[in-house]
């Protein structure tokens, strides 16, 4: 059973400022150091920043919180699972309201759709409750 989606649409040339005015102190407050290793690598490197930004969004807003009542930034990870399909890590808050929602003899599964086409980067969170085998 689905239990919570979320979407969120980002203009990448917003994130391009961002790390332009703020380098660091953006990227240390928002990403995790995986997702800052991985972005740094790409050349079109706003543009992977703004895909994570926008799914770390849809995931909060999954999660049914948004980014407020114990959720933050950092609680959320984009990675990617050993094919290549994205999913999110999440630990602090985040991992506590996905337990919360998560029903009884359940497991939460997160899936994760990124895209981008410039200026505009678009993720997908859809998380799903499979039931235990017994």
């Amino acid at each position: 059973m689905i239990i919570g989606i979320g979407s969120d649409l980002c203009d990448i040339r917003r994130i391009e400022r961002s790390l332009e005015r703020f380098g660091e102190r953006f990227t240390h407050r928002i990403y995790t150091e995986g997702e800052r290793t991985k972005c740094e690598r790409r050349a079109a490197r706003a543009a992977s920043y703004a895909r994570r930004f926008a799914a770390k969004e849809a995931c909060a807003k999954a999660l049914g919180t948004g980014i407020r009542l114990g959720v933050f930034w950092r609680d959320m990870e984009v990675v990617n699972l050993p094919g290549g399909r994205p999913t999110m890590r999440l630990t602090g808050g985040a991992l506590a309201r996905l337990k919360e929602i998560t029903p009884p003899g359940h497991e939460a599964v997160v899936h994760v759709s990124l895209t981008d086409d410039p200026p505009l980067a678009q993720a997908f969170v859809v998380i799903e409750a499979l039931a235990r085998p017994q």
